[in-house]
């Protein structure tokens, strides 16, 4: 921060002639100076340039929209690691079966109509197979190459197709298609003032598009030197963009900020590789002796040495040695120089750096809280994508399907109601499926969350998952195939508290099953997602057969809702703790190491109860 500034010839005069005026200039002085460096960022020097911004967004995209795309497409292609974050950009945004949806058309009281939903899911599906003019393209890879497009490039573009069009044969019995569109065909140089067009979108007083002015061929196909140009209206148009600033109209590519990092990095591992091959082309050196030891009036001729295991110089003339070149290559300090550099890109690109670098070392906890922070990102990219691009679609096919005449409208439910759908993206892969299996099924048992969310949680959809059960089980139940159903915790059946046999006749399977249970809850309790209650104990003494709780452990767990470790052992003396619930004061009940006639084995749960 710099001083004050000295006053000057004028400032001097005034001050001879108007004192206060004087004092005045110098605390207005003194102020605009404390404003300006009240934020030490914007005071500059040589140190520190001036950043300067270039306008509106749309005037900063309009400069750099086009070279932008070109380098992010540079990359794309000759590039491994680019082309690896925009694989798993795809990947975890809209994934391998594309955006599930499962439409949920509602009836006048907000109840899913399921006849209809039905015959919309199963149009859906055929759809889907063919949805783009070229039929060469299913929906799945149709929206992997739109999004990979949104993130590359900044934007994508498609016009829909519906009903009657001139030489075009829909593809599907629903008059509905999809003509996808790269962003070149909307030239981003296409400006005209007076009749509101900018950077080929037509606008109102309002900044609302209008019509998109679209070139009728690709200016990058041969033989094609000046396109013609068509305006299509807004409604034939989708459009998905990446912006940063409000009121921008063209999207700028995901790698903006990281375009000059990525480039130097392919750069730089290009030098390492071409030094790492140059090293191993060097074998080694001859020295040679001194001036004297050779005429230079007769150079010898070169020489060559073959070199093999073992091989013995025995060819060297006197005063010459043979030394090994080492070159430090390949350079050992390049992989944690490449992890710094992939670090930075994968915050700027918004995927994990241990999917950028391939590199998953780390603890369980360490993986599960950086996959958690990354999904947020992911599940802001996956809804931008649902938003602009799988629902709007969704809700034209159904308007196809209504003026097509292939379903029929319900009277009082509107078209909102009849296009609700639920939209299922990519879902956080499991790292520990043991764990995530225990917590889900917890969340279920209390309620917390629904079975049919659950399995939308994982991508599909809940009435084809009832479905192919059903079947399943059928399947099996006319094979006479028997299979053993999972532990469900405290909702298992217990094995017979007699000891007798199960309802398939083995005696066993009870015993097996209850065991299962136990190490299910104690996973549960170990992992946090359980906490354990005075019920828990009441139903796992019942099914071991191991009488109830006495006086002290109901009067433990009216101090201790939750309650420490039990084990349902006695100590040898046979005294009466808290911790030895089996028996209490003036009972005669036998001790907890004694099971009841006929109970089976002994079972303990401080494993099912421990922390």
């Amino acid at each position: 921060m710099s001083g004050p500034k000295k006053s000057g010839m004028f400032d001097r005069a005034i001050l001879a002639v108007s004192p206060g005026w004087a004092a005045s200039r110098a605390q207005s002085r003194l102020r605009v100076q404390a404003y300006n460096n009240a934020y030490e960022a914007v005071n500059h020097s040589r140190l520190r340039k001036r950043q300067r911004d270039f306008g509106s967004g749309n005037t900063v995209a309009g400069l750099a929209h086009r070279e932008l795309r070109d380098l992010a497409r540079n990359l794309d292609r000759n590039h491994d690691l680019s082309r690896g974050i925009l694989n798993i950009l795809v990947r975890n945004v809209v994934g391998a079966n594309g955006i599930g949806v499962e439409p949920q058309p509602r009836d006048a009281n907000g109840e899913i109509i399921p006849a209809l939903a039905q015959q919309l899911s199963e149009g859906w599906e055929l759809w889907s197979r063919q949805p783009e003019v070229t039929g060469e393209l299913n929906r799945a890879r149709a929206e992997q190459l739109m999004a990979r497009t949104w993130f590359r490039d900044g934007e994508g573009l498609w016009q829909y197709l519906e009903g009657s069009v001139a030489k075009l044969s829909h593809n599907t019995t629903v008059p509905f298609s999809l003509e996808l569109l790269e962003p070149d065909l909307l030239p981003i140089d296409y400006n005209d003032p007076q009749r509101n067009i900018s950077q080929g979108i037509e606008i109102d007083a309002w900044g609302r598009p209008q019509g998109y002015w679209v070139y009728k061929q690709h200016p990058g196909d041969p033989f094609v030197a000046l396109p013609t140009l068509k305006r299509l209206p807004t409604s034939a148009v989708g459009h998905i963009k990446l912006v940063d600033r409000l009121g921008q109209r063209r999207g700028v590519s995901m790698f903006a900020s990281v375009l000059s990092r990525l480039d130097d990095l392919k750069d730089y591992e290009e030098s390492e590789r071409i030094a790492a091959r140059i090293a191993a082309s060097m074998a080694a050196v001859i020295k040679k002796g001194d001036a004297q030891s050779y005429d230079v009036d007769k150079p010898s001729a070169p020489r060559q040495m073959h070199f093999a295991p073992g091989m013995v110089f025995d060819d060297l003339l006197p005063g010459e040695d043979v030394s090994m070149i080492d070159s430090n290559r390949p350079n050992p300090n390049a992989v944690n120089w490449r992890d710094g550099q992939l670090a930075a890109i994968s915050s700027g690109a918004d995927v994990s750096k241990s999917s950028a670098s391939k590199n998953y070392n780390g603890t369980y906890s360490a993986q599960r809280q950086e996959l958690v922070e990354q999904w947020g990102a992911y599940a802001l990219l996956q809804q931008a994508f649902i938003d602009q691009f799988t629902s709007e679609v969704y809700t034209r096919y159904v308007a196809a399907c209504l003026a097509g005449g292939l379903i029929k409208p319900v009277k009082g439910v509107t078209f909102a109601q009849l296009s609700h759908a639920i939209y299922m993206p990519p879902v956080m892969p499991w790292i520990d499926p043991v764990k995530e299996v225990t917590g889900w099924q917890a969340q279920e048992d209390r309620c917390y969350i629904s079975g049919a969310e659950i399995v939308r949680r994982q991508g599909r959809n809940p009435a084809d998952v009832i479905r192919s059960q059903a079947k399943w089980q059928a399947d099996l139940a006319a094979a006479g195939v028997k299979t053993q159903q999972a532990p469900t915790g405290a909702s298992s059946n217990p094995p017979p508290a007699d000891g007798g046999d199960s309802a398939d006749g083995n005696a066993d399977t009870g015993t097996n099953d209850f065991r299962k249970a136990v190490d299910s809850y104690g996973i549960g309790v170990r992992s946090g997602v359980i906490t354990p209650q005075v019920e828990d104990e009441d139903f796992f003494r019942e099914a071991a057969g191991i009488p109830a709780a006495g006086a002290d452990v109901r009067k433990a767990w009216s101090k201790e809702p939750v309650r420490r470790p039990i084990t349902l052992t006695a100590p040898e003396d046979g005294a009466v703790t808290p911790d030895n619930p089996a028996q209490s004061s003036g009972s005669d009940a036998p001790a907890a190491d004694a099971p009841a006639a006929g109970a089976g084995p002994r079972v303990t749960t401080e494993a099912a109860t421990h922390a």
